[in-house]
């Protein structure tokens, strides 16, 4: 993955893409952090994981700059999260998140809301770079509920 970034970061820097070239360069100095924080080069899957928290933070700022009424950030921000989007393995669908967590659910024996905590502990790892948690919280909920 990191190879495929730097890649794309030279054919950015050619095509005078300048918001593809930012954002890439931003994640390789994410994952260059990572690296150094970890102490060892990152796999994959944890490069996966930085890219995913990359998104995360410009998801929230991009609700932050449209409340402002900064149109111009809100357009970038978009222009950015297209760009990491790319580089995450592909996102599973509502039905095949439903049927993860349907299968987690009936795997830990949750029965109520008050075991939530224990069907995400058990989710997450599952579906770690192909689901918003969010997203995967609010649909454990639906179904503990109902």
């Amino acid at each position: 993955m990191k190879t495929r970034l730097q890649q794309d970061m030279k054919d950015a820097l050619k095509n005078h893409d300048k918001i593809r070239l930012q954002t890439i360069r931003m994640v390789l100095a994410a994952i260059k952090n990572a690296e150094i924080e970890k102490m060892h080069p990152l796999s994959d899957e944890e490069m996966a994981a930085v890219i995913q928290r990359e998104i995360k933070i410009r998801r929230e700022a991009l609700e932050q700059f449209a409340q402002g009424g900064r149109e111009d950030l809100v357009h970038q921000t978009e222009a950015e999260l297209k760009v990491l989007e790319e580089y995450l393995p592909k996102q599973l669908d509502d039905d095949e998140l439903k049927q993860i967590i349907i299968a987690t659910i009936a795997e830990v024996g949750a029965q109520s809301g008050k075991e939530i905590g224990k069907v995400m502990a058990a989710l997450m790892p599952k579906i770690r770079g192909r689901a918003d948690g969010k997203r995967a919280n609010a649909m454990v909920r639906e179904l503990l509920r109902g």
